[in-house]
């Protein structure tokens, strides 16, 4: 039995563009290999689709959205001959590059969402004669961009009243509560590797609380000319108030922002990758009363 796997020198997996992918390709085997050749392909691409409640409108153009490339490199690490039985490890190096595309000029960070995903992998294959199977191996590693420098603070101070919410859940604003709160995040343009924090506070309410939520969303737009799919979806929720909160004292907000999940705020010709953070507080008779904030994500110091 023979196995093929990639093992990366950098545990983390995670490189900046420009930068060099080093490892071994690992060949196991219980006996002599012959084959004709290993290669290495290093892909990194933009996969888009579109909600299956637009579908039915964009028939017309959802072929068009394709795959977006960002990198494709290919290479041969060892030629077509034989490999000895037991462990062999080939080393191998590969230059991170990327290249033009309607994405942009370079590469974008990895991401994991619902409707548009950016992964990056690297794939061996070990050709063998036809009468056996070629073995192949993936192993999948992250982008990221190079910390730039700190964007500006923007925080954000506002009361929330019956008539400054979005509301759902109630059939009209007549037979909401009265209540007033305060909310303050502290900037809405965030460094990714640092929590997002706030406070909000219950000055007044006429009836109990049932929670009070902090929730991540990502707003992912994907199309082409022909029209554009916009959807909304939650990434993580934090309850940050349980019952009836105190009034007139200071609930503290914090949120770690998950890896994968986020990434810098991007803007392309056929996609964009957004965030907004939704302050949500629930009554006992579960109204929802809820406070939008966009925010603009950067890999930054």
């Amino acid at each position: 039995m023979t196995t093929l796997t990639i093992s990366l020198k950098r545990p983390s997996k995670v490189y900046h563009e420009g930068e060099v992918i080093a490892g071994v390709v690992v060949v196991k085997s219980n006996s002599d290999v012959r084959h004709e050749g290993l290669v290495l392909v290093m892909e990194g691409s933009v996969n888009l689709q579109i909600s299956s409640k637009n579908a039915g409108i964009f028939d017309a153009f959802s072929n068009s959205i394709k795959p977006i490339t960002l990198v494709n490199t290919s290479m041969e690490i060892v030629p077509a001959g034989k490999i000895p039985v037991g462990v062999t490890e080939i080393p191998f190096e590969m230059p991170l590059r990327g290249r033009p595309s309607s994405a942009g000029p370079g590469l974008l960070e990895t991401y994991h969402g619902v409707f548009v995903n950016v992964m990056y992998t690297i794939q061996c294959s070990m050709k063998r004669s036809f009468l056996n199977k070629p073995l192949n191996a993936v192993c999948q590693f992250f982008v990221q961009y190079k910390h730039q420098d700190p964007g500006p603070l923007k925080p954000v101070r506002c009361e929330i009243t019956p008539a400054s919410i979005r509301a759902s859940g109630a059939p009209s604003r007549a037979s909401m509560p009265n209540f007033q709160l305060y909310a303050e995040i502290d900037t809405t343009v965030c460094a990714l590797d640092k929590p997002i924090t706030g406070k909000i506070r219950v000055d007044d309410c006429s009836v109990q609380i049932k929670s009070i939520e902090l929730q991540l969303v990502r707003v992912e737009t994907c199309g082409s000319t022909e029209g554009y799919s916009r959807d909304a979806t939650e990434i993580q929720i934090i309850q940050v108030g349980e019952g009836d909160v105190c009034r007139s004292r200071d609930v503290p907000l914090y949120m770690v922002l998950p890896r994968l999940f986020t990434c810098p705020t991007t803007t392309t010709t056929n996609f964009k990758i957004e965030f907004e953070l939704n302050i949500s507080v629930i009554f006992e008779d579960d109204y929802l009363v809820t406070e939008n904030f966009p925010i603009l994500l950067l890999r930054c110091r």
